[in-house]
């Protein structure tokens, strides 16, 4: 397994999927896309996970097609063969890039 502090540009292309533990701790995943990949053997999707209150944040304010800012650490790990290999960012911070339809209730009528 190899980890690394990084921060990426990436789109969100699945829908984030929300889940708890029985501790009430919150995990959220979701799949994303990194931007014009010029070697079309080069790994162009990895999957997210989110903890704890950002977890919501995610889930309130991100979905399908926006595009966000992510500092994280990276794990590679191998899906039974080396040639299989699948990418996983447990992400510490996250940044609104571009979004779509941006609706924040602020209170305020």
């Amino acid at each position: 397994m190899f980890m690394n502090y990084s921060t990426f540009i990436v789109k969100i292309i699945k829908k984030p999927v929300q889940s708890f533990f029985k501790n009430n701790i919150a995990l959220t995943e979701l799949v994303v896309q990194f931007p014009q990949v010029r070697n079309k053997n080069c790994v162009d999707t990895c999957k997210l996970t989110v903890w704890g209150n950002l977890s919501y944040d995610v889930m309130k304010y991100y979905k399908i097609n926006d595009s966000i800012v992510i500092e994280g650490y990276i794990s590679v790990r191998n899906n039974g063969t080396t040639k299989n290999k699948q990418i996983e960012i447990s992400v510490f911070k996250i940044y609104p890039f571009l979004l779509n339809d941006l609706q924040i209730e602020t209170g305020l009528k």
